[in-house]
């Protein structure tokens, strides 16, 4: 399979994938071209794998981890929209976290190993041995980081006050 062929094949899912686990589509877009720019010269290597697109998630998981860790210091956090803080509060937690908005946050909250794994198994919709593959890990890892990551928000659903998510 030619790259570029590839490349349109898997352009838009890679894209909603990085823009699922970063939270931000514009860094999703550079991380996706990044990972594209990288894996070309690899490109006969990586075509005769198993899942060539397992290996381009895993290099835009390693481009993300990479982007939070030197970026992490500089990190700024919105204030909350004042008119956001005027709309009641709903007492249903799945309401509560139905925007996208909020629930980036949420997920920006994590690690980036355990915000990975759960966007890989509920966005994405793999197993367990395909996300061992992409975060370069073993199957119980990826159960251990998935149930870590879903105790934490669930944690945050119940510590929240009541404001926030007004």
């Amino acid at each position: 399979m030619e790259f570029e062929e590839f490349c349109r094949g898997q352009l838009s899912g890679l894209v909603r994938f990085a823009a699922a686990l970063t939270g931000d589509t514009a860094l999703a877009q550079d991380l996706v071209q990044d990972a594209l720019v990288r894996t070309w010269p690899r490109w006969p290597k990586v075509s005769r794998m198993d899942r060539p697109d397992l290996y381009l998630r895993r290099v835009v998981v390693n481009g993300h981890l990479t982007w939070r860790r030197r970026w992490y210091q500089r990190s700024v956090r919105p204030s909350p929209d004042p008119v956001e803080a005027t709309h009641p509060v709903t007492a249903d937690p799945a309401a509560r976290i139905a925007d996208a908005h909020q629930l980036a946050e949420l997920l920006g909250r994590l690690n980036g190993r355990q915000r990975a794994a759960i966007v890989l198994r509920f966005y994405e919709d793999r197993d367990d041995a395909e996300i061992a593959e992409v975060l370069g890990c073993e199957p119980s890892t990826v159960r251990s980081l998935v149930s870590r990551g879903l105790s934490a928000l669930r944690l945050q659903l119940h510590t929240e006050p009541a404001e926030a998510w007004s």
